[in-house]
């Protein structure tokens, strides 16, 4: 999916830029989600589900690759794999001056930019309509708002919307809460190690867990 063409960055890219690595995490998840590719298991897992799309990504096809077992969200972002294609996604934006030292986190001129998107993106009034592309922007640009509105019953099941309702601000439920409040999740990541494994096709089994889309 190539949600994030109109501002030049992927919608992962971009949740990482604002959210950290448990954004990016979420926004991909979301992405196998509206592909068919993972479904939800007991105790608020997720796994793979059917064979590999065609033109899956490499960081979607990392977190699949690690989905041939039930993992919950916050599990995937610290499986070594994953961590491996996070430091990876960071290349290119380090490039182009949005992540600066230490521990590549983005610089002013990266919030700057994220909350123009945000601006310029506000959160859908409304889930009807929207492409699989919108969706993903304003899932990377608006946290659980997004979640809350377009995917409820997919990110509950999951974990990746917190139950206890709204919450004020930005947030990604997986995460260290608000925007501001990611810094231990991203160093323990940018410090991480790990190989990465090819796509393969993948069999669903989550057993009674069930799957089903908003």
């Amino acid at each position: 999916m190539d949600g994030g063409t109109e501002i030049g960055w992927e919608p992962h890219q971009v949740a990482l830029l604002g959210g950290g690595p448990p954004a990016a995490v979420t926004v991909a998840l979301v992405a196998l989600h509206l592909l068919g590719s993972v479904e939800s298991g007991p105790r608020r897992t997720l796994c793979a589900a059917g064979p590999e799309p065609d033109g899956l990504g490499p960081f979607e096809g990392t977190l699949l690759d690690c989905l041939h077992e039930p993992l919950t969200a916050r599990e995937l972002v610290r499986h070594p794999d994953v961590r491996l294609a996070l430091a990876l996604t960071r290349i290119p934006l380090a490039e182009d001056g949005l992540l600066g030292h230490p521990w590549l986190r983005p610089t002013r001129g990266a919030r700057r930019r994220v909350a123009f998107w945000r601006e310029r993106h506000p959160l859908p009034a409304v889930r009807h309509g929207l492409t699989d592309d919108d969706t993903l922007l304003a899932v990377a640009l608006h946290g659980d708002a997004a979640l809350r509105l377009l995917l409820p019953r997919f990110a509950l099941r999951t974990g990746l919307l917190d139950p206890g309702g709204p919450a004020e601000g930005v947030r990604f439920s997986p995460g260290r809460g608000r925007f501001l409040r990611w810094r231990d999740e991203y160093e323990d990541s940018v410090s991480g190690d790990g190989g990465g494994t090819g796509h393969g096709d993948h069999v669903g089994g989550c057993g009674s867990g069930g799957g089903g889309s908003d």
